[in-house]
């Protein structure tokens, strides 16, 4: 298993291989859209970010700030050293479904307590997610929930190469 050569941050940048390990939660004031089948489906400036080394953000929305009727709960479950047990939804908006792209941690281990019952989603099965209006690129791969955008440098995990880092 090799280290693969960071990206260097230029100005305003934040390198993913800066993150720690265990991951840090932090709270952002960024504005965070989310839009499926048309229909924006949440919107906040109160999320909170989880940062781990080699992988860009994953974002964590109030369900105040969720159309959560467009969420319904997903059969399993996974299991996540840091954060504990998430559950999955899946989103349904006007007759459209995707299944199992959300996911939340009701009972969160004490270091994520401030994300218990916040929603994070994949962005590649919706229409746009944005980030102070930027469109954000997924995270490489099937199995992680990062976001990529422009101040986020890498390489990330989940490009081709890279599962064993």
């Amino acid at each position: 298993m090799h280290r693969p050569q960071p990206i260097k941050p230029g100005p305003g940048q934040e390198s993913v291989w800066d993150y720690p390990r265990p991951p840090r939660l932090e709270a952002t004031t960024k504005h965070i859209q989310i839009v499926f089948n048309g229909v924006t489906i949440a919107a906040t400036r109160r999320a909170y970010r989880v940062l781990e080394t080699s992988h860009p953000p994953v974002y964590y929305i109030p369900p105040q700030d969720i159309e959560m009727a467009c969420l319904r709960p997903s059969p399993g479950s996974s299991w996540c050293e840091w954060k504990g047990q998430a559950i999955y939804y899946t989103v349904q908006v006007q007759g459209k479904e995707a299944p199992q792209v959300a996911w939340a941690y009701p009972r969160p281990t004490p270091g994520f307590a401030p994300i218990k019952d916040y929603v994070a989603f994949y962005a590649a099965p919706m229409d746009i997610c944005t980030v102070d209006g930027e469109r954000v690129t997924p995270q490489p791969g099937n199995f992680y929930g990062g976001w990529i955008t422009g101040d986020i440098v890498g390489p990330c995990k989940g490009e081709p190469g890279t599962m064993g880092w």
